[in-house]
């Protein structure tokens, strides 16, 4: 009988003891890793990537150097005309600065007075530019020279054509504009429309079979410009089939005489007049429709096409500009 009562009291003295110390555990355990808190570094863990993506930047490699530049900026200064065209068309709003005098009639809002005079396409205005303090700046070829004094000031990417592979470049540009400015979907959008438009081109061009030539008129200089050009695009790209092929390939084209433009009789005769838009005398017509151009089949057939000078010398890298070129070389061969 004291073996059974003795034997029960030690059972219930073990079972007490157990149940102290798993309580005991389950209390630590709740001290150590509370759910809630366990939540909370979660959500914080899952914010914090949007965050880093959303101030994200990306590296750029070009022509002048490497540039790290930040996604989605709010306030950009631009120097290339191309760009401006191309980011006015995409929608982009962060242009802050302009070289105002020297914005063309269809991207007059940015002479507007809620955008700064960045100086001119040639000189920035580095002083203005620093009080700005933009986050980031874009140039081209016309402003390379001051490169390194504005990339002191701000990320600085160096954006350029490559009229010798045109469509790729401006495809290249376009996209990293659209990666740039988070605007991929309207970029794709404006490339494939273009791609559509010169596919268009291209065939209403070899239907025609039509020759031709393109100049560059400079008050009452002329010069002539060949595949793989500064305006060379008008073969290579859109489909064109060029009078000479072996046109010099140079920035500033081929020195050539009226007695040339005679011998080679181009059916079509492209004009481009440099004079209408860098201060000179709009002459490029009483200078290029003279007795031995009048003997051509450009001529006689009226097939001497002015081009708009502004697309094709100022804006060629720009969406606007290059609608605008597809569309006057369609037409002229209508």
């Amino acid at each position: 009988m004291r073996k059974s009562v003795l034997l029960l009291l030690m059972t219930m003295v073990l079972s007490l003891f157990i149940a102290a110390c798993g309580s005991s555990t389950e209390t630590e355990g709740e001290a150590v890793a509370p759910v809630e808190e366990e939540v909370e570094a979660t959500e914080e863990a899952t914010e914090e990537p949007a965050e880093a993506e959303e101030a994200g930047e990306i590296t750029v490699t070009h022509q002048l150097g490497e540039t790290v530049v930040p996604v989605n900026p709010e306030s950009v200064v631009v120097f290339d005309l191309g760009v401006l065209d191309a980011l006015d068309k995409l929608g982009v709003e962060a242009v802050t600065a302009v070289p105002t005098e020297n914005v063309p009639e269809y991207l007059a809002k940015y002479q507007g007075s809620e955008y700064e005079t960045a100086g001119t396409l040639f000189e920035p205005d580095f002083e203005k530019i620093y009080d700005l303090q933009p986050d980031l700046i874009i140039i081209s070829g016309r402003a390379q020279e001051a490169y390194e004094e504005l990339s002191e000031i701000a990320p600085t990417l160096f954006v350029q054509l490559d009229t010798a592979n045109y469509l790729e470049s401006l495809t290249s540009n376009i996209e990293l504009l659209g990666e740039i400015f988070g605007v991929e979907e309207a970029a794709a959008q404006e490339l494939a429309a273009i791609n559509e438009s010169l596919e268009a081109l291209n065939a209403k061009a070899t239907e025609t079979g039509a020759e031709a030539l393109v100049i560059l008129a400079n008050d009452g200089a002329i010069s002539a410009y060949g595949p793989g050009s500064r305006f060379g695009m008008l073969h290579t790209d859109f489909g064109i089939t060029p009078v000479d092929e072996n046109i010099e390939v140079s920035q500033h084209g081929q020195n050539i005489s009226f007695e040339y433009i005679a011998e080679k009789d181009p059916e079509y005769l492209f004009v481009v007049d440099r004079g209408a838009i860098v201060g000179g005398e709009s002459s490029a017509q009483a200078t290029v429709e003279n007795d031995l151009v009048k003997g051509t089949q450009a001529y006689q057939n009226g097939n001497i096409v002015y081009l708009n000078p502004v697309y094709w010398y100022i804006t060629t890298g720009g969406l606007t500009a290059v609608d605008g070129m597809i569309a006057e070389v369609a037409d002229a061969l209508e």
